[in-house]
């Protein structure tokens, strides 16, 4: 296969490495002894992650730490709401630990995010709370994007459409654009649908629907440093091999 740029996930895919964020609180709320089933942790998660998306908590310069509170902040409200006794100083404790992670995850995807730029334009597409360019200027790695597409406040977009823009932006046919996301739901089965050509990476999903029937990607990677030896393997004059 042929390609000439890439539309890459950000959230679940190189800040964890394809490990859901649902997936990393739960370890973290059972790390801590948090008395919680998963029933009640994942009623907790989306009300967070819908608060976060639709109310004006998040502002345009807020850290990825910043961010983690806040969320995290949502679920112990509404769970507090619910009933459940809860330690409100875990939230600090279980904010730091996972903004060190993404950190560490980050730190060593720049090698890669640095091959990938020099050898095609990529474009960042989220589904996150409108600060996303304040975080990859905090993490230092703004520079490896030709552009960055998200949702704001006063405009939702679908994942589809996401994708579309996100076409749009490279300046290329959909065809000629290679998706790489963690989710089967909101990053290959949308930019497969336009078009795209098709990376999952698969490693902790939060999606429980007998998605590894679908067989619809093109190819599936199970750590995002496999992807500049995917690309070349599909096109050897495209990108030189990262060592």
């Amino acid at each position: 296969m042929q390609a000439r740029g890439i539309l890459l996930n950000y959230e679940g895919t190189i800040d964890t490495n394809g490990q859901h964020w649902g997936a990393i609180l739960w370890h973290k709320f059972r790390k801590h002894h948090i008395a919680l089933d998963k029933s009640a942790f994942n009623k907790a998660y989306a009300h967070a992650e819908a608060a976060l998306a639709t109310g004006n908590i998040i502002r345009s310069d807020d850290t990825f730490l910043d961010v983690l509170v806040h969320q995290i902040t949502q679920q112990f409200d509404f769970l507090t709401k619910a009933g459940h006794q809860l330690d409100y100083t875990l939230i600090g404790k279980i904010a730091e630990e996972c903004d060190q992670l993404a950190q560490r995850t980050l730190r060593k995807a720049k090698t890669i995010l640095e091959s990938l730029s020099n050898a095609f334009p990529i474009v960042l597409v989220s589904n996150f709370y409108s600060n996303l360019n304040a975080m990859l200027t905090e993490f230092g790695i703004r520079n490896y994007f030709a552009d960055v597409v998200e949702p704001t406040y006063e405009t939702s977009l679908s994942d589809t459409a996401i994708y579309e823009l996100g076409v749009q932006r490279l300046g290329y046919a959909a065809e000629e654009c290679v998706a790489v996301g963690d989710s089967y739901n909101r990053d290959i089965l949308p930019s497969k649908e336009i078009g795209c050509q098709t990376v999952w990476l698969n490693v902790e999903s939060w999606e429980e629907w007998g998605i590894d029937e679908l067989g619809i990607t093109d190819a599936e990677i199970g750590d995002f440093n496999q992807l500049p030896r995917l690309l070349e393997k599909w096109d050897p004059a495209f990108l030189p091999a990262t060592r």
